[in-house]
């Protein structure tokens, strides 16, 4: 499932690459406040690139979990045994703050920072780093579960040294150690073995093997909570950036409707002034017509008397 959810955050992310085409041009073109061809604040981009590599040091600090692990497996006394096992709790340990601080980051990270092209710009920055972190936390769940299950195998290897014909149900109650009903198994298959030093010794390291496997049980449901986080906030900040578009668009829509009822106005009233005008010489026109009209008549009733 989170496999499956994170490629889809890679797909769209992808997808988000925005198109500019020539209206969008002038718009890049002015000069802008923060110095890097956007709007948006230089802290952002300082923190996004912290980010990203502290995300390369979670992503070492799981290589070195996973080298512990083999380690682990392959440890041959009671002493390297326990030595690898403090190293690796305290990895873990380590890792764990530095997961969850890259957690808090990213959320930060994360706050709407208006609409337009430089909001989308914000967003497909994000989406890098988030999809960057989402990965690591997906590679460390798989060396985890990869760890778990050849510990399992290896308390069932050491089970059927003590009990080579032990049952289905004795073995995967001894690997899942349910509610403590794998110790009382394992202490019944020991007074019945002969063979007591190998018996003590295979009994001590599934004890071990069953610390191992608690541990990276939590740290599985510490990841997996942190994965659902990251998605969850995905979600919540499309649903924002999504309100911010629409009201943006809003917005736009009706300034064009405003300048189209202006740009009406306009045509309207140059086309009442042009009628004023006509009015006005029709005027004229007709009482020069009048005066001329009557001054005819006039003079064609007084005719000029010639000296």
């Amino acid at each position: 499932m989170g496999r499956d959810r994170l490629a889809a955050l890679r797909a769209q992310r992808q997808n988000a690459t925005p198109d500019l085409g020539q209206g969008d041009y002038e718009m890049q073109a002015r000069p802008s406040p923060s110095g890097n061809g956007t709007g948006i604040d230089p802290a952002f981009y300082a923190e996004a690139t912290a980010i990203q590599d502290s995300i390369q040091d979670f992503d070492d600090n799981v290589t070195r979990v996973a080298e512990f692990h083999s380690r682990s497996l392959n440890a041959l006394d009671d002493a390297a045994i326990q030595a690898n096992a403090a190293q690796l709790e305290r990895l873990t340990d380590e890792t764990r703050q530095l997961s969850n601080s890259l957690a808090n980051r990213i959320r930060a990270l994360e706050k709407p920072g208006g609409a337009g092209p430089d909001a989308q710009i914000r967003k497909n920055r994000i989406d890098v780093v988030r999809t960057k972190f989402m990965a690591t936390l997906q590679r460390y769940q798989d060396v985890e579960r990869q760890y778990r299950q050849q510990y399992r195998q290896r308390v069932e290897r050491q089970f059927k040294i003590v009990k080579p014909d032990a049952t289905p149900d004795e073995v995967a109650a001894v690997v899942n150690d349910d509610q403590g009903g794998g110790n009382q198994v394992f202490a019944q298959a020991l007074t019945s073995s002969t063979r007591y030093a190998d018996t003590r010794a295979a009994y001590r390291e599934v004890q071990e093997r069953h610390q191992d496997i608690r541990r990276i049980e939590q740290t599985l449901g510490e990841l997996a909570q942190l994965f659902n986080d990251m998605a969850t906030l995905l979600s919540e900040q499309e649903e924002k950036i999504d309100a911010i578009e629409t009201a943006a668009a809003g917005v736009a829509h009706d300034t064009e409707g405003g300048q189209k009822h202006t740009e009406t106005a306009v045509k309207h009233a140059r086309s009442a002034r042009r009628k004023r005008w006509i009015c006005f010489w029709l005027t004229i026109i007709i009482i020069l017509a009048a005066v001329g009209i009557g001054v005819g008549v006039y003079f064609g009733q007084h005719p000029v008397k010639s000296s």
